[in-house]
C-alpha cells in the first residue's frame, strides 16, 4: 500500500522508518519531510496548512492511509477534510483535535468528567490576571490557551516571572492569538511521565512510557522547548500505575469525547504529573510525541502499519503490542540559541560515524542543500541509542553524538538522569 506521512521533523523521521520496515508498505512518501526521510520515502515540497495541495497529491499517488505527525493539521481540520474525499487518515477530528488546540477546551472536559488535574483559572485581562497572580502566589504555571510549538508553557517560580509571562502573551503577544486567552494554574509537583495510547474511540492499545525533557539546560533549567531528549521505559511507570491511569483518566477521556459527538481516532498523549498522591493530566496532546516516538518506534516489535490501519478503520479491539526490553535513549542536538533566534544552512558531519558506533539518528531540522546536509532548524538531529539497562543506552547514545558536529551544536549532557539517579539509589 501507498502511504503519506505527514510533517518534517524527528517525529517523522522515525515514523517513515518504522513504517518503512512494514511489509505492507509499497511506496513512501513525505511532506515536506526532511535530508532524513529523503532517503527512506519521496519527500514532497508542499504547504500542508492548504489541504487540497495534499488531497492533490493523495490522489495523484494514490494514497491508501495519511498519518499526520504535527498537531498544527489536525488542529486545522485536516482530517476531516481528507476523509470528507474518501481518503484513510490515522488523527483525530477539527472537534476532537481541540484537546490539544484549546488547552482551555481540554480542562472543561476534564472538569466535566472528574478527571485529575491542577486546578486553574482563565483569564483574557492582563488586569485581572495579575491580581490573581497576586493573590495565589508562586511557583504557578502560566499557559497559552493555543498552540505554541511546545513553548507556550511558563513555570514561574516567583511571582514577578508569572506576570511578565502572563503579559508576555496576553499583551505582547509573543505566541500571537494563541495567547488572547491563557490558563493560570497551580505548579505540580512530582515526576512527569508521557503516556501514549492509539485509540479507535473505544478500545485503548497502549504504547510504551516514555520521559522526556523539556527544559533546555541541564538539570531541567531554563526556558520550555520542544523537547530535548527522552528515554523509554519510564521507571516511575508499572502495570498497576497505568491500570489506574487508564481507569481514571485515559478511558474516561475517550468515553467523554465519544458521548460529545467527538469519537477520537488516533494517537492520544496524555502528559502527566506523578505523586505519592496519584496521577494528575499537565497536558494532553493528539499526536505521537516528539521526542518520545524516537524512543517508543525502535522498541516495538509490531508492525506500525497494522496498528495504524486499524486505528484509522476504528477496530483496535485485540490488539496488542509487543516491546523489545532494551531502554532507548534520544538526545537532540539543537542549534545553539534555541528556543530563541538560531541560524540555518551550518554543514552537518559525522552521522554516518554515529551510526556505526550502533546508534540511530533521526534527522529533524535538516535539509539537502548543494548536495550537502545543513541545518534548517532549531532542534536538528535525534541520536537514538538502546542497551540493557538506562545505563549501557545512555553511553551507547552518547557515544554517537560525540561523532557528530556542526557549528553552534548545543545539547544536554544530562539525558536521562532522573532514570540513571532511581538506578543508583535502587542499588
Amino acid at each position: 500500500m501507498n502511504i503519506l506521512v505527514i510533517g518534517s521533523g524527528g517525529r517523522e523521521h522515525a515514523l517513515c522508518w518504522k513504517i518503512k520496515q512494514s511489509p505492507l508498505t509499497e511506496k513512501l512518501y513525505c511532506v515536506p519531510g526532511n535530508g532524513g526521510t529523503a532517503a527512506i520515502a519521496e519527500n514532497f515540497d508542499i504547504d500542508v496548512t492548504e489541504h487540497k495541495n495534499v488531497k492533490d497529491l493523495c490522489e495523484e499517488k494514490k494514497i491508501d492511509l495519511v498519518v499526520v505527525g504535527p498537531e498544527a493539521p489536525l488542529a486545522r481540520g485536516i482530517t476531516d477534510f481528507l476523509e470528507g474525499a474518501g481518503i484513510k487518515v490515522c488523527g483525530p477530528s477539527y472537534a476532537a483535535a481541540r484537546m490539544e488546540s484549546s488547552k482551555i477546551f481540554a480542562k472543561e472536559l476534564m472538569g466535566r468528567y472528574g478527571i485529575p488535574t491542577a486546578a486553574f483559572r482563565i483569564f483574557d485581562d492582563m488586569g485581572k490576571a495579575e491580581e490573581y497572580i497576586n493573590s495565589v502566589g508562586a511557583p504557578v504555571v502560566v499557559k497559552a490557551d493555543g498552540l505554541a510549538a511546545g513553548k507556550g508553557v511558563f513555570v514561574a517560580n516567583g511571582v514577578g516571572e508569572a506576570v511578565k509571562a502572563a503579559r508576555a502573551m496576553l499583551e505582547e503577544k509573543a505566541f500571537g492569538s494563541a495567547g488572547n486567552k491563557i490558563i493560570i494554574e497551580e505548579c505540580l509537583m512530582g515526576e512527569e511521565v508521557s503516556v501514549l495510547v492509539l485509540t479507535d474511540g473505544t478500545n485503548i492499545v497502549p504504547l510504551a512510557s516514555s520521559q522526556d525533557h523539556k527544559r533546555i539546560f541541564d538539570g531541567d533549567k531554563g526556558p520550555n522547548t520542544g523537547g530535548m531528549g527522552a528515554y523509554s521505559p519510564a521507571p516511575v511507570m508499572n502495570d498497576e500505575l497505568f491500570d489506574r491511569i487508564k481507569k481514571t483518566i485515559l478511558q474516561p477521556t475517550i468515553d467523554g469525547l465519544r458521548e460529545e459527538g467527538m469519537p477520537y481516532k488516533g494517537v492520544f498523549y496524555a502528559g502527566l504529573m506523578i505523586s505519592d498522591s496519584g496521577a494528575k493530566v499537565l497536558e494532553y496532546n493528539v499526536r505521537f510525541g516528539d521526542p518520545e516516538t524516537q524512543v517508543i518506534l525502535p522498541r516495538m516489535k509490531a508492525d506500525l502499519v497494522e496498528l495504524l490501519l486499524a486505528t484509522a478503520g476504528s477496530d483496535l479491539s485485540g490488539k496488542t503490542v509487543e516491546w523489545d526490553d532494551r531502554d532507548c535513549v534520544c538526545v537532540v542536538i539543537a542549534s545553539s540559541g534555541y528556543p530563541g533566534t538560531y541560524e540555518k544552512d551550518r554543514d552537518i558531519t559525522g552521522i554516518q560515524g554515529a551510526e556505526n558506533e550502533g546508534v540511530t539518528v533521526f534527522h529533524a531540522g535538516t535539509k539537502v542543500r548543494d548536495g550537502k546536509l545543513v541545518t534548517s532548524g532549531g532542534r536538528v538531529l535525534n541520536v537514538v541509542g538502546m542497551g540493557k539497562g538506562i545505563k549501557e543506552a545512555i553511553d551507547a547514545t552518547y557515544r554517537g553524538v560525540e561523532k557528530i558536529h556542526f557549528d553552534g551544536m548545543y545539547y544536554r549532557k544530562d539525558i536521562a538522569y532522573r532514570a540513571l539517579s532511581r538506578l543508583q539509589t535502587s542499588n
